[in-house]
């Protein structure tokens, strides 16, 4: 038997995973990490903290399971996107705290990039508009706040990095001899890489005056990297595979063929498409990104949307409404009833996000009369979940041309039944939950798997996949067309509140240049609760 291990770090805590060569978990240890928040907008993460926490659970995971680093074929690593970090070359040490995907700090200087050209200066090449969310801004805000990083930066003393080029560095050695690399999908994420060369844009990197000397090597997702350092906790084993958090859930959900979807169901939603060897650019309001890149093979790229609240509307219930006293009691409440009673709830506590980004519009419960119980609040608000993931499945069918034929899903809210039939129904396609709920880590197992030979190829991975359950579309298409017809009445409801209030479009600087940075709340919140907390 073969064994492939996968650090996987995300936004709140750090996981080993050990899986065999059938796709199966073998062991797990998983560390939580303080989160910092100095000022309102502000989060950042102790890169130090992170470097530590993940030693502490390769060293754990592997003392409680029979495996040993020795028996290790490869490791993967699969990472919070966008979380930026400098650090010094010849001490190791960091030159301040990461500064975290969700983090708006930089959302002034995002705008001030935007120049006469606007959100969309740099999407032709990037797939991506300015925004705070992306990694080039929390760059540019830490050469203009950290003293001498500028000049350490140009001269090569200074590297920067996402979380991905962090771990790789410090698991070969650091300051002897750590390589300074980054994975082609996490750098496209970085605002600086153009999706056509696959390499670091010198247009862009001139316009924002990011020194080219200090951006790491760009690597595909699948190969041998190099070897843990000796004496280290991996220490001679191939370190082989690195994919972004929400990539690598594709991953993980063999999401091979273009059309293929997956959506992880967390306090936000997040959806991912394979669009297979062409860049589909988005007209929608959703994002144009890598999906993978296996070696020397041609690169795959996804479209990817978000919704910001999913799970976080039955915290809601729960913690502000007391009308819950757990999660699973929404279902329980909600089946009581045969549907909604008429009324519908948009959760736009901060603005709608993909594919509308309407920053004007503020949660609402409409069709409201006095037949209406908790058991229909209840309902409202599972099935809001499944009518935004409609709304994004809907936008990436517009842009790519491809018709769904099934969704693959994963999140802690998969375990309600009641919604993932409904998401079928509204979607009018089935939907498939796997047996094997820790896509993410997976992901980066079957990455670093391929470039060692642990598996023959994408083939191979795709029979592991199994399918726990799934749920067919029983609802008859004039029924689906009312609810769709309404749920949409309803989102008209809940625009204008901010902007004048009077439900049109807002001002220029609306949409784009003012709310994409929300992405990153429903792409990287998705993940934790989807992914950590199940």
């Amino acid at each position: 038997m073969k064994y492939v291990g996968a650090i996987d770090q995300g936004t709140s805590s750090t996981r080993f995973m050990i899986f065999n060569e059938s796709g199966d978990i073998v062991a797990v240890n998983q560390k939580e990490h303080k989160q910092y928040y100095p000022q309102p907008g502000w989060v950042e993460h102790d890169p130090m903290e992170i470097w530590s926490c993940t030693c502490d659970v390769i060293s754990a995971c592997l003392k409680s399971s029979p495996i040993s680093a020795s028996d290790l074929s490869a490791v993967g690593i699969t990472n919070q996107r966008e979380t930026t970090l400098v650090w010094n070359a010849e001490t190791g040490e960091p030159y301040y705290n990461a500064i975290v995907w969700n983090d708006t700090r930089t959302a002034p200087i995002a705008k001030s990039m935007e120049g006469k050209y606007g959100p969309d200066r740099f999407r032709a090449k990037t797939g991506l508009p300015l925004a705070s969310y992306f990694s080039a801004t929390k760059l540019s805000w830490l050469i203009d706040n950290v003293k001498g990083l500028k000049e350490d930066l140009k001269s090569g003393k200074a590297k920067f990095g996402t979380i991905d080029s962090w771990l790789m560095y410090n698991l070969t050695g650091g300051v002897n001899g750590g390589i300074h690399i980054t994975s082609v999908c996490n750098a496209s994420r970085t605002l600086l890489m153009n999706l056509g060369t696959l390499k670091w844009d010198d247009e862009i990197l001139k316009a924002l005056d990011i020194p080219k000397e200090c951006l790491p090597k760009i690597v595909s997702n699948s190969e041998v990297y190099a070897n843990g350092a000796k004496g280290g906790y991996l220490d001679g084993v191939p370190l082989a595979g690195i994919l972004g958090d929400q990539q690598a859930a594709m991953f993980g959900q063999t999401c091979y063929a273009a059309g293929e979807v997956k959506s992880t169901y967390g306090t936000g939603n997040f959806v991912l498409m394979n669009t297979g060897k062409s860049q589909c650019p988005s007209t929608n309001g959703l994002l144009t990104t890598i999906g993978y890149k296996l070696g020397d093979e041609e690169v795959v790229y996804a479209l990817e949307g978000a919704v910001a609240y999913c799970g976080s509307v039955i915290q809601w219930l729960r913690d502000n409404l007391k009308i819950i006293q757990d999660a699973p009691q929404s279902q329980t409440f909600a089946e009581k009833v045969d549907d909604n009673g008429g009324m519908y709830f948009v959760p736009a506590f901060a603005g709608l996000f993909a594919p509308r980004w309407r920053a004007d519009a503020r949660g609402c419960f409409v069709g409201m009369t006095a037949y209406n119980t908790r058991d229909h609040v209840c309902r409202a608000a599972l099935e809001a979940a499944a009518y935004q993931c409609k709304e994004v499945v809907d936008a990436m069918i517009k842009d790519s041309g491809v018709n769904l034929t099934a969704m693959k899903v994963d999140g802690g809210m998969t375990a309600n039944t009641l919604l993932m039939q409904f998401q079928a129904d509204i979607l009018d396609c089935p939907v498939y939950r796997p047996v094997i709920p820790e896509t993410t880590a997976l992901g980066a197992a079957y990455a670093a798997g391929l470039a060692v030979g642990v598996w023959s190829g994408l083939d191979e991975i795709k029979k592991q996949w199994q399918c726990d359950e799934q749920w067919e579309s029983k609802m008859e298409t004039s029924v689906r067309e009312k609810y769709w017809m309404e749920w949409n009445r309803a989102v008209s409801k809940s625009l204008g509140w901010v902007d004048g209030g009077d439900g049109s479009e807002p001002k220029k600087g609306g949409g784009w240049g003012k709310v994409v940075a929300f992405a990153a709340v429903a792409a990287g919140l998705g993940f934790i609760m989807g992914q950590k907390k199940r």
